[in-house]
């Protein structure tokens, strides 16, 4: 995108209002003053610390113009035209006569040539001025740009450095150049001189650190968790079909293909506590790459249309973070259509189911699920998903796995217990139920002055009752709407 290029035809084409939502106020300033040149316009800006200022000349004016009110009123009653910059405008948007004389000035555009431009990092604008108004995105720099950047940075700590080059490993490089999208110009040099100035390297390890970064400049309003350690398929017992699936799909997920398409996504249903959302943190384990954590209740404003504009935002930070997995633990919570909340869950589908189909950055989408009934069939439907996978409680050798994980985690030595025999003995025991479980074992040791064995672990296991037991018809009900519907986890 040329942003000179586009910026200028929409000021040719007579637009009396653009706004430009953006934190880079100087680059956005750099533009317009490249355009009024070859437009033959002057440009002036406006601030309520500075006032009125012409730029690039020599202009007097009447005190008072640092009153937002004063300074559009002299716009009005101008009938010189021009670029009028208008820095951080946006909270004065909320006052009726400002909203009034914007207006007047967009309806006598006629009388000469005069585009009013609002820059600010965020700006609402009025119903009454949409007629009159365009919005228009700076473009972020690409990947040619990005590199040009870390470029000029490295040269620049070589000659602060005493002619030291800056050691770094093609692979390395790369994946400080790829890991740098989706930021602003100034986000981009900022981060690359991060990761210069440490030690005068760009190293592997320099990318967990920026990412991190990049994380945080993006999530400036803590929507989203983002997981700094992401559990290996390796430490994660079961799931053999599923592992097998993402297998098949690291591949293209993480380079792309010119003929299959980029994974999209999976349905995590089943029973509580069988392993969903550690299965979704070994996803973005497996792959190597950033895992995003949605909480839905974090999205809900009371305000009309902020909830949606929120999940904008997430989304919007998630494609940024591109390549990654966006987890969405328990989406039926958040998006389950309900009579009392006017209209936002299902505003809230809306958006999601938009940008599911409409989405092209490597963002692989990881949903889970425990009541199926509550989720909209547009959601579930086939090719929402790449694939439903039905977590169910695990079988013999997965619950002799996860016996083995825990008590090594807990540095119990394994060859002293027979894990057959606890496996058996927890038949309908979920992942959860038998990590509790080991908890537990290991408490009543400590109580009794002795060490963990056998029959302690074996008198917990009689000693619960599991979910499976307590809530067996809903879980019953779940597995006859999975059967033939769903691919099994395991």
């Amino acid at each position: 995108m040329d942003d000179r290029h586009d910026l200028e035809l929409l000021i040719q084409s007579q637009v009396p209002i653009i706004s430009i939502e953006t934190r880079e106020e100087r680059r956005a300033l750099e533009l317009l003053g490249r355009i009024q040149k070859s437009l033959d316009l002057p440009l002036f800006t406006w601030s309520i610390t500075e006032g009125m200022q012409r730029v690039m000349g020599q202009f007097s004016f009447e005190n008072g113009l640092e009153d937002p009110g004063r300074f559009l009123e002299h716009i009005k009653d101008s009938s010189e035209g021009g670029i009028f910059a208008l820095l951080d405008f946006h909270p004065y948007l909320a006052e009726p006569r400002h909203v009034r004389l914007l207006k007047d000035i967009a309806l006598q555009q006629h009388r000469a040539r005069r585009v009013v431009v609002l820059i600010s990092h965020a700006i609402t604008v009025p119903d009454e001025l949409h007629a009159f108004h365009a919005e228009f995105h700076l473009a972020l720099p690409s990947r040619k740009e990005r590199e040009k950047i870390v470029r000029e940075e490295a040269r620049r700590w070589k000659k602060e450095n005493a002619g030291r080059k800056v050691k770094a490993s093609n692979a390395a490089l790369d994946g400080l150049i790829d890991n740098l999208g989706g930021l602003t110009t100034a986000e981009v040099r900022r981060l690359a001189r991060k990761a210069i100035c440490d030690d005068g390297a760009i190293l592997d390890n320099d990318i967990p650190r920026i990412v991190e970064a990049k994380y945080r400049l993006l999530n400036r309003d803590s929507l989203l968790h983002y997981e700094f350690a992401t559990e290996r398929f390796a430490d994660v017992a079961g799931f053999s079909r599923l592992k097998a699936w993402l297998a098949q799909r690291a591949e293209v997920f993480r380079s792309g293909d010119d003929v299959l398409d980029v994974p999209r996504g999976i349905l995590l249903l089943g029973v509580q506590g069988c392993g969903k959302s550690l299965a979704a943190r070994a996803v973005a384990g497996s792959w190597q790459v950033p895992l995003l954590q949605l909480d839905f209740g974090s999205l809900y404003n009371k305000f009309h249309g902020e909830t949606e504009r929120n999940l904008r935002e997430v989304l919007k930070t998630a494609e940024a973070m591109a390549p990654c997995v966006l987890w969405m633990d328990e989406i039926e919570k958040g998006i389950a259509a309900a009579d009392s909340d006017g209209g936002t869950s299902r505003r809230l589908q809306a958006t999601l189911l938009t940008w599911m189909a409409e989405r092209h950055q490597a963002v692989f989408m990881v949903a889970t699920a425990n009541d199926i009934s509550r989720l909209p069939p547009e959601l579930v439907r086939k090719g929402r998903f790449d694939e439903i996978f039905f977590v169910d409680l695990p079988d013999a050798d997965t619950r002799r796995a996860i016996f083995d994980i825990h008590l090594r985690r807990r540095e119990q030595p394994v060859a002293l217990f027979d894990l057959d025999a606890l496996a058996a003995a927890t038949a309908d025991f979920s992942g959860s139920e038998i990590e509790q479980l080991v908890v537990a074992a290991l408490y009543s040791a400590r109580g009794r002055g002795g060490r963990l064995d056998q029959a302690l672990l074996l008198e917990e296991a009689a000693a619960t009752r599991p979910l499976a037991v307590t809530m067996a018809e809903p879980i019953a009900r779940l597995r006859q709407w999975a059967e033939g519907r769903t691919v099994p986890a395991d």
